[in-house]
């Protein structure tokens, strides 16, 4: 089922209203989700194989604490032993995960991150580059031609991404998939994952 709506697989079966949702390209394996979500459970780190873009593959000691959904794959967000910071790591990347019994430190948990403690107010409206902004109010029911959100710092780059919100301050995208523009770019000062947002252009005084 699509959210509850209808069908949304190519089946021969009939439903009573026909929806389709985007092809997953991938799925979390199971088995390292379930240690991952036992770690978290009982408040354990876990020694990990990880294979990251940057440098391969590697061993880590790794204190997680939540899922996230970025809207493309699925990361679980821990403190990194290794680099000694709060990370997201895809959990497709890794492989045989292993409860570790060392003591955590208060400084290893999620009232230590920064980046997810802090909620950032977005203030999302149409691409200033549009013909008929009316419509693209109308469709996410903006209230006086604006949409206000509340997320999470550590999530900001993956929302930014996944709704083609243009973060450049002077609304430079030109692309027919951008129709929305962060109004209020301040917002992001510090904030850390914004190398994949569109339009995102470092400012000398960030803190990244």
């Amino acid at each position: 089922m699509c959210y509850g709506l209808g069908d949304d697989h190519v089946s021969g079966n009939l439903s009573l209203v026909t929806a389709e949702s985007p092809t997953l390209l991938n799925f979390p394996n199971l088995d390292v989700l379930a240690e991952i979500t036992k770690a978290i459970h009982q408040k354990k780190a876990l020694k990990i194989h990880y294979r990251s873009l940057s440098s391969g593959a590697s061993q880590r000691e790794i204190v997680p604490f939540a899922l996230v959904d970025n809207g493309l794959r699925w990361h679980v967000r821990a403190f990194d032993r290794k680099r000694k910071k709060f990370t997201d790591f895809v959990i497709n990347r890794i492989a045989e995960p292993k409860l570790f019994k060392t003591e955590i430190t208060k400084s290893e948990t999620k009232e230590g991150d920064i980046q997810w403690n802090r909620i950032v107010e977005m203030h999302i409206v149409p691409h200033p580059n549009l013909k008929h902004p009316k419509t693209i109010e109308t469709e996410y029911a903006m209230v006086n031609g604006m949409l206000k959100i509340q997320i999470r710092a550590a999530v900001a780059g993956y929302v930014l991404r996944h709704w083609n919100i243009d973060c450049s301050e002077q609304h430079i995208l030109t692309g027919h998939e951008n129709h929305l523009w962060l109004r209020n770019r301040q917002t992001l000062y510090g904030v850390e994952n914004l190398v994949i947002a569109p339009g995102y252009e470092p400012e000398a005084n960030d803190i990244n």
